[in-house]
């Protein structure tokens, strides 16, 4: 195991595997529709733990997931208690991740300037 891979960031990546299990099979919340959980930060005392997840969903229904996750966060922190054999559950700060968003902008962006750009003409090369 290297030493860069603390037990830190294995414990957030198996809370990231156990909540998007528990999203998807446990909870039936309808606000809550298809999310993806991108991240999970945990604290180095183990006292909280922000989940960053993304949505495809309008901006009114990201609200509502927003309220649903927040909702449920005690339902989906006791049933990570009974997957996790930690002395300390996060508490459960959910966070709506834009990075995805972004780069999606950013290659619209892209592609525009490259459209008005044009094609290119080629020149005389030896």
């Amino acid at each position: 195991m290297p030493k860069d891979y603390s037990r830190t960031l294995r414990i957030a990546d198996q809370i990231q595997r156990e909540l998007a299990d528990l999203i998807r099979n446990e909870l039936k919340d309808p606000r809550i529709g298809m999310i993806t959980l991108t991240g999970v930060e945990v604290s180095h005392d183990y006292a909280h733990a922000k989940v960053f997840y993304t949505t495809l969903r309008s901006e009114n229904d990201k609200f509502l997931t927003s309220n649903g996750l927040e909702h449920a966060a005690g339902f989906l922190r006791s049933h990570l208690s009974h997957r996790l054999k930690l002395r300390v559950i996060p508490q459960l700060h959910f966070i709506y991740d834009e990075s995805i968003e972004r780069g999606m902008q950013l290659s619209h962006l892209i592609d525009e300037a490259v459209a008005q750009e044009g094609p290119k003409k080629e020149t005389d090369r030896p």
